[in-house]
């Protein structure tokens, strides 16, 4: 199994949105079985004595318009244990990059989202889902 952990600032946004997603893509792909996939948060920000926020209202209408479910989803930080867990920490932006190799190390696994969609960081692009 590939256990995949898509990193963001908050965790109630942009990492999120690509959890469910991927978790969409796999299901269509009868993959499902194979992966293991989850979203974090470099920071605390959204996290509140102990219990994280859940998905941003825009986000969640986003995939709500894509017939996808968030709901039980809420922000949480990520741990070194993470690190050793997933097999691919998969990050947003820079920043998030740079946190969670300090946070989590495992330099090798952090990579960010835009090396994945054929266009490397930077290139100005943008993802369209559905």
């Amino acid at each position: 199994m590939i256990k995949i952990l898509f990193i963001c600032h908050g965790n109630i946004c942009r990492s999120p949105m690509a959890e469910f997603i991927m978790k969409d893509l796999m299901r269509k792909a009868h993959l499902e079985q194979e992966f293991e996939i989850a979203s974090a948060a470099t920071s605390t920000e959204e996290i509140w004595n102990g219990v994280g926020n859940p998905v941003y209202p825009p986000a969640k209408r986003k995939l709500a318009e894509h017939g996808l479910s968030c709901e039980g989803k809420r922000a949480r930080q990520i741990t070194a244990a993470d690190g050793e867990y997933n097999d691919l920490l998969i990050c947003m932006d820079s920043a998030n990059v740079r946190n969670t190799k300090r946070m989590c190390g495992h330099e090798e696994k952090v990579h960010l989202l835009m090396e994945y969609a054929g266009g490397g960081a930077g290139c100005g692009g943008s993802l369209v889902y559905g």
